[in-house]
């Protein structure tokens, strides 16, 4: 299995977030997403988030299957 390109420390530290471990598991205990909502379309991002996260996802880029990770993360 091939490793991710990108840490979810990166991907929170590329969003303007605080990237340390304790920081990332509080994100996502107080974040949750609807099964009925994009992850960009998640009212917590800013326009800039949101728009980083949907071009990434829309091109499949290198920052793809960690953003994808962090929808499974906030969906559970």
């Amino acid at each position: 299995m091939e490793t991710p390109r990108h840490a979810m420390a990166s991907l929170f530290a590329q969003l303007g977030l605080d990237a340390d471990k304790g920081a990332i598991e509080h994100f996502i205990a107080t974040h949750n997403l609807p099964a009925d909502i994009r992850l960009a379309d998640a009212p917590f991002w800013t326009p800039i988030q949101a728009g980083f996260l949907r071009e990434e996802l829309l091109e499949d880029a290198d920052w793809a299957e960690v953003i994808d990770a962090l929808d499974r993360e906030l969906r559970a």
